[in-house]
């Protein structure tokens, strides 16, 4: 494949419709989680995106973004928060982390995976956006 998608190592076919169903199952998951918490929809609302900023990486490099990208995208920071939530009982630290878990999940659902460096386009579900069908 010349697209460079195969050399970038995306999930094709059957494995990247189940990573993307684990998306939206840890979207639903977490927001029924937050729902049964009782927690602050204003504040689900303001948090929601703030993952997205990681993209702003993306004006140094894309090695550099991807890897910020991908540190704000991946289940390491969020679950370790979840743990320590959890450990402390402290309810914002377990807000922060369900909704965190919940934005990765929609991402995950939607086909915005973890990124290559090869630039924003090429993730771990894919290649997204104009790329697509070049």
């Amino acid at each position: 494949m010349s697209d460079g998608t195969a050399q970038a190592g995306a999930a094709t076919g059957g494995v990247n419709i189940l990573l993307r169903l684990e998306g939206l199952t840890l979207f639903i998951g977490m927001v029924m989680l937050y729902w049964a918490w009782d927690g602050s929809w204003l504040a689900f609302a303001v948090l929601f995106f703030v993952p997205d900023l990681s993209f702003l990486a993306y004006l140094s490099d894309a090695k550099f973004g991807a890897l910020v990208y991908n540190a704000a995208h991946s289940y390491l920071a969020p679950v370790s928060l979840l743990t320590l939530g959890f450990g402390l009982g402290s309810p914002l630290t377990l807000s922060i982390a369900l909704i965190w878990l919940a934005h990765i999940g929609i991402d995950r659902a939607l086909g915005y995976g973890l990124k290559y460096s090869a630039g924003f386009g090429f993730t771990h579900l894919g290649r997204i956006g104009r790329q697509k069908d070049a």
